[in-house]
């Protein structure tokens, strides 16, 4: 699934292209996605002139002025720009037609996305009411991870994708993050100090970081919006190489089931 990195390298490919257009109409292919897409979308988004493209979390946030459209990526899907007139792919479900003459293109072949309307502030949505603070906010420190964790016995990987603590570190840069900080993925979150969660604040922002400066990572159908691949996955210290050696300590990275989900680590680094 595409995380905080890869729907930042999408918003970042996308705004120049979208920021300041007006919107024609949407063509809607398949309206069956995630959720389903609203009825009448065309007529609720033309006209309509979109004044900033914004990210919380995973989900990109159109501001059209008096409303937001709110799109998830899902498992596997893309947003590009395209001529308008391209002739669409099998799994490209939705257009947002532009005066310019482009369009901006769902492609989503699981059909786990999600293109939604909100009127008014996208916060009032309920998928975004009670999302937790950014990886880079000021609020999301070392204090903020351990108030939050105490008596929670729960591995501190899991609590890492849980969006009520931090929202957009899934998986991937959970592994990554943990390894940086040099804490074991399988530790109670409730047993790891202060101290140590500042070093891990740090370790997710330069992960992300680092990551959305790669374009963010492809393991399978994520490309950006210009229909490229992300090349994060080239730089993973431990996610996806179980039995490789660690990069810094050449001991072979495990791999272990914690709360149904794979999660990496080097037994000499992490503890």
């Amino acid at each position: 699934m595409p995380e905080l990195p890869e729907v930042e390298t999408t918003r970042l490919g996308l705004s120049p292209h979208v920021q300041g257009q007006t919107i024609r109409t949407a063509v809607v292919r398949n309206p069956r996605l995630r959720w389903p897409v609203p009825k009448h979308l065309a007529q609720l988004v033309a006209g309509r002139r979109i004044e900033r493209l914004e990210r919380r979390s995973k989900y990109l946030l159109l501001d059209c002025g008096g409303g937001w459209l709110i799109l998830h990526l899902g498992m596997s899907g893309s947003l590009r720009v395209v001529p308008a007139d391209q002739p669409p792919g099998a799994h490209d479900h939705l257009d947002i037609v532009l005066e310019s003459g482009q369009a901006l293109r769902l492609h989503d072949p699981r059909r786990f996305g999600a293109v939604l309307w909100q009127r008014g502030e996208p916060t009032r949505n309920k998928l975004l009411r009670d999302i937790a603070p950014e990886p880079f906010d000021p609020r999301f420190d070392g204090h903020w991870l351990f108030q939050h964790t105490r008596g929670r016995r729960a591995a501190i990987k899991n609590l890492l994708m849980d969006q009520r603590l931090v929202c957009g570190v899934g998986n991937i840069y959970a592994n990554e993050s943990l390894f940086r900080a040099g804490i074991h993925p399988a530790t109670a979150a409730g047993r790891i100090g202060e101290q140590r969660y500042a070093r891990l604040v740090d370790a997710i922002r330069t992960t992300l970081t680092e990551a959305i400066r790669a374009g963010g990572s492809t393991l399978r159908d994520f490309v950006n919006a210009d229909g490229k691949p992300g090349y994060f996955q080239q730089q993973y210290f431990v996610y996806g190489r179980a039995g490789e050696p660690c990069r810094l300590c050449a001991s072979a990275v495990r791999m272990v089931r914690i709360g149904q989900r794979s999660a990496f680590y080097c037994p000499r680094c992490q503890r």
